[in-house]
């Protein structure tokens, strides 16, 4: 073997070990958040969360891929299922489960709750319960890294309900039109809440099929595999970065629960629910990682970490405080005035 063979080896191996270390942390970090959603889940069938929930098991990849493609001073925007997506920012699990059960330690002061998570110190900018309010709003956020002469980028998620709101069509316009650093993310579950999203779509990939009519560059992909969300993602903020425009991505996956806290999902056929559940995104991301040569042990410790982190996290939630009345009108950001124009 030449000295040049044996360096290309040797390179291959590095990458190898560096992608596998990469690949081990987002597997712990979506561990994190199924576990996070498990006790959520939990919490509420024991009458300590208040209010509906819709959890995001089954998604992680998509949130956990799409972070790490991402820097730590992009803006990042949400539906009210956004659990994953404040956690992939940075959010804790004790903040987010103190949120949900209304706990002066929550992510918000419990002014939130499970819909309206925000993580403004990971650029996590909100979960919005208007469906599709928060693609305009992306557009204007990335206005602003447009004014500011930035190359931070703004990325929304929504559902594939969105796609046929008149605010995606609207934002996809004009993020085009302007050439704007905007990154639309579709997580296309196959459900808006209970109607499957083909039999009210004209066409076969909701998000997708719609880029076209914009003229903007659009992928549709594999949203149970990180790697693959991750790669993506880090193409279209590459492009946003410089100067040429957004790019809209639609990934596929399955919510392993309903689409909320009273739905039990009977409506989805038993073969469908079973073939999506081998697709799971931990399941993917374990595979890949036995192909990298990451031993068994170092992935079921990443579990384990992740199952301590999260059952601590609940026992701090339960006990911590109730939120202090005085709290209550702080940290609001309009009075009904107009002194914030200046």
């Amino acid at each position: 073997m030449g000295s040049e063979d044996a360096v290309s080896q040797s390179a291959v191996r590095e990458a190898m070990v560096n992608e596998g270390a990469e690949l081990l942390a987002m597997y712990e970090r979506m561990a994190v958040i199924r576990r996070t959603e498990k006790a959520a889940y939990d919490l509420f069938l024991a009458g300590l969360v208040k209010g509906t929930t819709h959890l995001a098991a089954g998604h992680e990849a998509i949130a956990v891929g799409a972070s790490a493609a991402l820097r730590p001073d992009d803006h990042v925007f949400a539906t009210y299922r956004g659990h994953h997506h404040t956690i992939a920012r940075g959010g804790s699990p004790e903040a987010c489960l103190a949120e949900l059960m209304q706990k002066a330690t929550g992510i918000c002061k419990a002014k939130g709750g499970s819909m309206h998570l925000t993580y403004a110190e990971g650029g996590m900018l909100g979960s919005y319960a208007i469906v599709g309010a928060h693609l305009p709003m992306a557009v204007g956020a990335a206005w602003s890294a447009r004014l500011l002469r930035t190359d931070r980028i703004a990325v929304a998620f929504f559902g594939d309900g969105a796609t046929n709101i008149g605010a995606f069509h609207e934002a996809l316009n004009l993020a085009q039109v302007w050439r704007l650093p905007v990154v639309f993310v579709c997580e296309n579950n196959l459900y808006m809440e209970y109607t499957p999203i083909r039999s009210v779509t004209a066409v076969e990939n909701p998000a997708y099929d719609r880029a076209p009519a914009y003229g903007m560059a659009a992928e549709l992909i594999d949203g149970n595999d990180v790697i693959v969300v991750r790669d993506a993602v880090a193409r279209a903020a590459a492009r946003a970065r410089a100067g040429e425009g957004p790019t809209l991505i639609e990934a596929k996956t399955y919510r392993h629960y309903g689409h909320s806290r009273t739905d039990p999902a009977k409506y989805r056929p038993a073969e469908e629910v079973e073939a999506w559940l081998k697709r799971d995104p931990l399941t993917i991301a374990r595979a890949r990682l036995a192909g990298l040569g990451v031993p068994e042990a170092e992935i079921d410790e990443a579990d384990r970490r992740a199952a301590e982190l999260v059952e601590a996290a609940v026992r701090a939630a339960k006990q911590a405080p109730p939120p202090d009345l005085a709290e209550a009108f702080t940290d609001l950001w309009a009075d009904g005035g107009a002194a914030w124009r200046n």
